[in-house]
């Protein structure tokens, strides 16, 4: 059994395993101490490190040694020591540079937020609201790419992607073999495959679980609804590929998207094949386990519900059809 060392973030202390990121022991405390992680990804070996979403500033270093670091570190990439004492949501500066990187993400991904299908569980969108400004300094037009489908599912629209790299690794570690991955450097930088190879593979459906903004999207399911208008629930199968363990999201009594289980940091808990996501849109494909806890915070709490069968949303009614018929046609008329 590993050493503990004990870590103060934010005037709240815990004692972690040596090796703990700052990020994540700040996650065995929860609340609002936790920073925001954009790229960082716990299932992912390697990720971390590129958004910068996550700086904290290290006001004491350890008990050895505790003179306080001289710049703001990456919570995901920074491991604690012994006494080490962290400042977060209670440190101006870590405010205002956090202020200025949401303003960088934000140079070039577009406000499309109202037809975008990630709005709603964009993390960019609710940092953006947190820290964003109401206006641009950026006086450059911005980067812009066509849609590019990359497989016969999956679309990507690379004007909105901040360059996290999660899906470049999702396919290095869980997949036989990759397709993808980034091209170019700098500001000609983009996620792309190569001379327009499509992504093939059973488990290439989870690049969309793990893009934290609306740049790899589901063909199956853009601009059919939006997720607060839907009613997620826990189901699972028997699949020899995957766990089977996913979310049905319903609309009325039909099932318009199929994704794996994320966790409260918006993190897939069990990836699941494609098979289980693309395939398996009926009820009877799924054993029902009852509605998915949703948090307060989410817009998609707002019409959550607590029991197992949902009423439709739309009731068939013939005489409010026609009396909406009749209605339609006088207003065209004058």
């Amino acid at each position: 059994m590993s050493e503990k060392v004990k870590v103060t973030i934010d005037g709240i202390s815990v004692e972690v395993e040596q090796g703990t990121t700052i990020l994540n022991a700040a996650r065995l405390i929860g609340g609002e101490i936790v920073p925001p992680a954009m790229c960082y990804y716990s299932k992912l070996e390697g990720s971390g490190g590129k958004c910068r979403t996550c700086l904290v500033k290290v006001s004491k270093g350890s008990e050895k040694d505790p003179r306080p670091m001289p710049k703001l570190v990456a919570s995901c990439r920074t491991t604690v020591m012994d006494g080490m004492e962290v400042q977060n949501i209670t440190s101006p500066e870590v405010k205002e540079a956090r202020k200025g990187v949401v303003e960088l993400l934000l140079i070039n991904h577009p406000l499309d937020c109202p037809v975008c299908d990630q709005a709603g569980e964009c993390h960019l969108q609710d940092l953006g609201y947190e820290h964003g400004t109401a206006a641009t300094r950026y006086e450059f037009d911005r980067r812009t790419f066509e849609r590019r489908d990359i497989g016969d599912k999956i679309q990507l629209h690379m004007t909105r992607c901040i360059l996290c790299y999660r899906c470049v690794y999702v396919a290095d570690q869980i997949t036989d073999k990759r397709e993808h991955g980034v091209l170019g450097r700098g500001d000609a930088a983009e996620i792309s495959t190569y001379i327009e190879k499509a992504i093939e593979n059973d488990f290439s459906g989870n690049v969309i679980d793990v893009c934290p903004v609306g740049a790899l999207t589901d063909r199956t399911f853009r601009f059919k609804n939006r997720v607060w208008f839907t009613k997620p629930v826990d189901a699972h199968c028997a699949c020899d590929k995957c766990s089977g363990k996913v979310t049905l999201w319903y609309k009325g009594e039909d099932v318009i998207r199929v994704t794996a289980r994320k966790d409260e940091y918006g993190e897939v808990e069990s990836f699941i094949c494609n098979d289980c996501r693309f395939e398996k849109k009926k009820t009877s494909d799924w054993i029902i386990e009852g509605p998915r806890k949703i948090s307060k915070h989410s817009v998609i709490s707002a019409n959550h519900y607590e029991q197992l069968a949902p009423p439709p949303v739309i009731r068939k009614n013939p005489a409010l059809k026609e009396a909406n018929k009749e209605q339609f046609e006088r207003v065209i008329r004058y």
